[in-house]
């Protein structure tokens, strides 16, 4: 079991308990100080002085005071109607990581949920009851309030739960269980709805399949290095270190250990050609940017995960402070930075995948030797192109665009969940351009022997042919492009270099 207290969550921690799917506990200094902030606002509850969401409505509603006999009912009716999401549910991989992240902000102690409640979102958490959250209705500026709303309603018998693989209502798998639907306290409604889990979640289900996706770009370009005989020159240690940018001397390193011992760079050393085109000779440049520009983001989704996201926020018995921590903007423009750092992987991998088509130097036109009644590898390039210009278009920033909500309350808004779900569609059509280009170099590469490539070449090349063959006439590519696509996204491939960064 994973403990948590609030504020030690990391993306590797994350992804070892999605891996192994380890069961949470919260804390004993968490409970604490959930129960101590939960005393907090039942006391203010009493009282005269208006705080927002405990006594007062929401939104552009914030000056209706409400009455002490209806403020059960406030919180019950906010959650009822802000599940207003539409369209496609989220991915199970991300609606595990909101009720994670949601759970470790109110651990925090600041949102003045009851123990009960939390407790109730682990339990759901560690039998893996899935609330069904459509993707789309977030605006990233209150929280994504809707998704939200969505992630909760199964606490108050409503909405529907993935229970085994099926959908059923939230209310007949509580009743199985014995759990009754919670009545919610003051500030509890606002508390669970408020806060950026959607982009979080989103944010951080991408970068671990980027930290994955990243090595295996540069070994799929020492790949199509190797099957084009490019030069190793441009990935010279002394060449980044007058121009030092952590990136980029991180991918040369990489490609350098997959050259090592390499027979074919050895046959071509002489030979004459003075520099590849900058899909190769640029790469450590526009490989090690995004690497630069994925760091940021990593930074910024550490924070926010361990981070008290909504409001009003308490401090101590006298002090509710009401602010802006729900606001999505430093993760929208991270998650639309994180958008265009892949899409930039991708444009340049199309254009290895281009230059191994063109043939010569040894190598077939369109990678097949009987071509004209064979297309050959031709229609990879194709969809390799509709994918990057899709990405082109996903990668126009959502954080440079506001309606305001609200009636005006809410002037400025974010638009993080369209940062996120748009990121997220960018991820996986750069790791299918990746894999077309895998698969197009492994085959390159077998029209280069009897030399032999780099040694973590050679093993990535043996592993890509146990599962994909060579090919000399047209066929389905379905399956190919799938295990191709396979062995890039579960990290199989950078078996063939643990030592890959």
């Amino acid at each position: 079991m994973v403990i948590l207290q609030g504020g030690d969550l990391s993306l590797s921690l994350l992804e070892e308990i999605l891996r192994a799917r380890k069961p949470i506990g919260l804390g004993s200094q968490a409970r604490e100080r959930v129960a101590r902030a939960r005393q907090w606002v039942e006391t203010a509850a009493l009282g005269e002085l208006p705080i927002y969401g405990v006594n007062t409505g929401f939104g552009v509603l914030a000056r209706e005071r409400i009455p002490l006999e209806e403020r059960i009912r406030l919180q019950r009716n906010l959650i009822l109607s802000h599940a207003v999401g539409v369209g496609e549910p989220l991915p199970d991989e991300v609606v595990r990581l909101m009720l994670l992240i949601k759970i470790n902000s109110l651990a925090l102690g600041y949102s003045g949920v009851r123990l009960e409640t939390l407790d109730r979102l682990i339990a759901m958490y560690n039998a893996d009851l899935l609330p069904v959250v459509p993707s789309r209705g977030s605006v990233g500026a209150s929280g994504d309030l809707a998704p939200l709303a969505h992630l909760v309603l199964p606490l108050i018998g409503e909405g529907l739960l993935k229970d085994s693989g099926r959908l059923r209502p939230a209310g007949e798998v509580l009743r199985e269980r014995g759990w009754e639907p919670l009545e919610l306290g003051a500030k509890e409604g606002l508390a669970l709805i408020n806060g950026t889990q959607l982009m979080s979640a989103c944010g951080a289900w991408a970068m671990l399949r980027a930290r994955r996706l990243l090595p295996a770009a540069d070994l799929v370009l020492a790949m199509s290095l190797e099957a084009l005989q490019g030069s190793a020159q441009p990935f010279d240690a002394r060449l980044h270190q007058v121009r030092p940018h952590p990136g980029a001397a991180v991918v040369a390193e990489n490609v350098r250990r997959l050259l090592q011992e390499s027979e074919i760079l050895e046959a071509h050393r002489l030979c004459g050609k003075v520099q590849d085109p900058y899909c190769l000779r640029c790469a450590p440049q526009v490989h090690g940017a995004s690497r630069d520009a994925l760091a940021y983001v990593e930074r910024t989704i550490e924070t926010e995960i361990n981070s008290a996201t909504d409001n009003p926020l308490l401090f101590d018995e006298q002090t509710i402070l009401s602010g802006g921590n729900f606001h999505g903007q430093p993760l929208a423009i991270a998650l639309d930075l994180a958008a265009i750092a892949l899409a930039e992987l991708a444009s340049i991998s199309e254009r290895r995948l281009y230059l191994l088509l063109e043939g010569g130097d040894g190598l077939p036109r369109l990678l097949m030797r009987n071509t004209g009644v064979n297309s050959g590898f031709m229609l990879l390039q194709y969809t390799a192109a509709a994918l990057v210009s899709e990405n082109k278009v996903l990668s126009h920033p959502a954080s440079v665009d506001s309606i305001p909500t609200s009636l005006g309350q809410e002037d400025h808004v974010s638009m993080g969940s369209i940062s996120a779900l748009k990121l997220l569609r960018v991820l996986e059509n750069t790791e299918t351009v990746l894999a077309l280009e895998l698969i197009a170099a492994a085959q390159a590469l077998d029209y280069r022997m009897p030399l032999l490539p780099g040694k973590g070449v050679r093993r990535a090349h043996e592993l890509v042919r146990r599962f994909i063959p060579h090919v000399e006439e047209d066929r389905l590519w379905t399956e190919d492009i799938h295990r191709a696509l396979e062995l890039i996204r579960s990290g199989a491939l950078l078996e063939a270099e643990p030592g890959l960064r």
